[in-house]
């Protein structure tokens, strides 16, 4: 019998050292291996070449747009005096547009935050008051800006895209905005544009989001019929689960009709606010022309037939979130239980509160530093992220090897604004660099773009091609 107790505790010991070595390799899949991609510097002229985590690449990703924000005075976009674009190729550099300015504490007209239209050789950025209008309108600010759309054939064709009304003599013109509009995304099929938006009327609200579409009763001389999609409520003033601010969209699906962001939320215990995941389903046949485009004294309201629904109730959501190619699943940033920024993964259609677990968030990664710039690769099979200046990529595909993390670059180098080309062959990013033409020690923000080894990911994450 004794002899039996002892083969018996032999196997309970090796049993349990087997476990131990099965949670140690599950953990161990979840740190990030390396594969080193080669990257290539584009831009080297003595200016910035800020690409501010937008949408940058032309449709055919031969291009990049940028702006140069901070070659002038200071970083505010406010400074910025030129939208231009970079062959890829050749480094080659052409302005688009280049109003003209002044620059100081106070400038105009201030230009940024450019995107280029998925399919059309046009590129959509933020304008402030040009020179001839800051008597009446004052200088640029967030409360004090459009979109405005431009050629990318070099020739500067302007399309005036939102109306600014601002007026307190009557409402507010119908389609138009009274405070500014910012971070324009254009839905993947081209036909909505998306953004945040601050009101320049009532000021006791804080920012939120909206969106645009080219409409027959758009206001005159403007291409796009404006509306908010979230009324928060007053700053300070929300009951618990309420909305007070909305941020950090992006579309969800190529149509547009899913508009995901982070809603700071009133928590339950009526003092502290919760950051949350959200999203606003737009269907195709909403009618933006019932939203009301506010007064004075009013705040603007959606549309008729927008639902927004809230995804989940725990962390705290920061940055921007993203919806993959398919519109299937959204990732977003959240603290973990050490409160490390890593990337989350749930469906479109998900619920933190989801009786089906399949539908609950899913921790992807599982960094020991901070994650940031979270991108979707077209084809889906992975996250992109920028961890402590590197570049990983984190597998999304069911199985053995999801969450597995693959640091593509492993250096020093400060890299962020992270951007991917539509067809997934290509990354994109700033890094700041030297004055090397100079010798000074200012430096300027600079473009690097990797071409994606697509095979040695796909043998690393073991996908099929």
């Amino acid at each position: 019998m004794k002899r039996k107790r002892q083969y018996n505790s032999i196997n309970a010991y090796l049993w349990l050292a087997l476990l131990a070595l099965a949670g140690c390799f599950t953990e161990n899949q979840n740190e990030a291996s390396q594969i080193v991609m080669k990257e290539k510097q584009i831009s080297f002229s003595d200016k910035n070449h800020v690409l501010d985590n937008n949408d940058n690449f032309s449709p055919d990703g031969n291009f990049l747009c940028y702006d140069t924000r901070g070659t002038i005075f200071n970083e505010d976009i406010g400074n910025c005096k030129t939208i231009e674009k970079i062959e890829i190729a050749t480094g080659r550099e052409t302005i688009l547009y280049e109003p003209e300015s002044i620059t100081g504490e106070q400038a105009a007209p201030g230009v940024g935050a450019v995107s280029w239209h998925p399919s059309e050789e046009k590129v959509i950025f933020i304008q402030g008051p040009l020179l001839e209008e800051v008597k009446e309108r004052g200088y640029y600010g967030k409360q004090n800006r459009t979109g405005v759309e431009v050629s990318t054939d070099g020739k500067g064709a302007i399309t005036k895209v939102d109306m600014r009304d601002v007026s307190t003599e009557g409402p507010t013109i119908p389609g138009a905005q009274r405070g500014g509009t910012h971070r324009h995304e254009y839905s993947r099929n081209g036909k909505r544009i998306g953004f945040t938006y601050d009101d320049f009327l009532v000021t006791n609200i804080d920012r939120t989001i909206g969106y645009m579409e080219k409409n027959q009763d758009s206001p005159e001389g403007y291409s796009h019929y404006f509306s908010v999609i979230v009324k928060p409520a007053g700053k300070g003033r929300s009951k618990a689960g309420q909305i007070e601010k909305a941020y950090g969209d992006s579309w969800v699906d190529s149509a547009g009709t899913m508009r995901a962001f982070i809603g700071k939320v009133r928590a339950g215990n009526g003092l502290d606010y919760d950051t949350s995941l959200f999203v606003a389903d737009i269907p195709d046949n909403v009618d933006i022309t019932t939203a009301f485009s506010g007064d004075s004294d009013t705040y603007p309201k959606p549309p008729e037939g927008i639902k927004i629904r809230r995804l989940t109730y725990s962390g705290s959501v920061s940055d921007i979130v993203r919806g993959s190619a398919d519109g299937k699943k959204i990732a977003y940033l959240a603290g973990d239980k050490e409160g490390v920024k890593q990337i989350f993964l749930i469906d479109a259609d998900g619920s933190e509160l989801s009786s089906d677990k399949r539908k609950q968030p899913l921790q992807l990664s599982h960094f020991s530093n901070h994650a940031s710039c979270v991108r979707w690769h077209p084809s889906g099979n992975w996250v992109l992220s920028i961890v402590n200046g590197n570049i990983a990529a984190s597998c999304t595909k069911p199985g053995n090897n999801f969450g597995k993390s693959v640091m593509l670059t492993n250096d020093k180098q400060d890299r962020n604004q992270l951007v991917v080309s539509g067809n997934g062959e290509m990354l994109a990013y700033n890094i700041f660099q030297p004055n090397k033409n100079t010798g000074k020690e200012r430096g300027f923000m600079q473009i690097f773009v990797m071409e994606l080894a697509m095979d040695e990911l796909n043998d690393i994450f073991n996908i099929q091609k």
